[in-house]
């Protein structure tokens, strides 16, 4: 049997640098790929971690997941080389989702309250970005999610309650969820940047079953509110050669087009489904039966 290939995934050290780079695979050296080659290359852990900001760019669309947990001080949005920009958002959307505690978002002249499962869009072309939590004992955890953009679209705070949420699946398949639109095109609108949050019902552990792939996006998960003890069992690669991967609380991984993104837990849990790419038409997905998975 020839030897595993490693795949170069990331450059850098959580320890040197606020961001890092992660470069990704394509389907065919996908199949040689250990557990250990499919966590350096597709999981994006150790994002949280207060008082800090940390990102991680994605040569995939060339998106940038990061953290933000403000405690002591506010924390400005940074630019980093690997951006090449005088500012963060010079040539980027973002947007910012709220799992934490209530904080403060300054954009420009601007404040905006943001409570928790809250979310605001900033467009491109605003220099200055800060995240104060409004409490140093109950912290703001602030996911962030970016893409490149070609235009400006205005600043948009989405409410949790304004977010029309969609009940979907059942109990009897184990996926009853509520899904919850922020960023996409009938809600804030967006360069390119969809983003919104499933919310799994007790009882209910799949996300998704029968899984799909969208050649025209690429998708980041973002898991969250996992219980201590459980984990969550991404399922991920092409129809007919998948693999795993295993998570917990407040990690992150990348799916490519080419690849389904399904996922069970031990118990219920969120998420946040984010992507970027030639379209923002939600439902522009490739079905694949379940009779065809490997």
């Amino acid at each position: 049997m020839a030897a595993t290939t490693a795949v170069p995934s990331w450059t850098g050290d959580w320890k040197e640098t606020a961001m890092k780079t992660i470069l990704m695979t394509d389907p065919v050296r996908f199949q040689r790929m250990t557990s250990h080659d499919l966590r350096e290359t597709f999981l994006i852990d150790g994002l949280y971690q207060p008082g800090e900001i940390k990102m991680a760019y994605v040569d995939l669309d060339r998106a940038v997941v990061g953290m933000a947990v403000p405690t002591e001080s506010p924390i400005a949005l940074p630019t980093s080389p690997e951006l090449r920009a005088a500012f963060f958002t010079e040539r980027r959307e973002i947007g910012v989702l709220n799992v934490g505690g209530s904080c403060s978002v300054s954009i420009g002249s601007s404040s905006y309250e943001l409570e928790n499962l809250d979310v605001i869009y900033i467009g491109r072309g605003i220099p200055d970005v800060r995240f104060e939590s409004r409490s140093k004992d109950s912290p703001a955890i602030l996911y962030l999610l970016s893409y490149p953009a070609h235009g400006s679209y205005p600043v948009a705070l989405v409410r949790k309650a304004e977010a029309q949420p969609t009940e979907l699946g059942d109990s009897k398949s184990c996926n009853r969820r509520t899904v919850y639109k922020y960023i996409y095109a009938g809600g804030a609108k967006s360069c390119q940047l969809v983003m919104g949050v499933t919310h799994l019902h007790d009882g209910s552990v799949w996300n998704t079953m029968p899984a799909h792939t969208h050649m025209r996006r690429s998708e980041v998960y973002f898991y969250f509110d996992v219980a201590d003890g459980t984990r969550i069992f991404h399922l991920m690669g092409p129809a007919d050669e998948t693999r795993h991967l295993v998570l917990g609380n407040r990690e992150c991984v990348v799916s490519p087009g080419w690849s389904i993104h399904a996922g069970v837990g031990t118990q219920a849990y969120k998420f946040c489904w984010g992507m970027g790419g030639e379209n923002q038409d939600y439902a522009d997905m490739d079905m694949v039966p379940i009779e065809r998975m490997r």
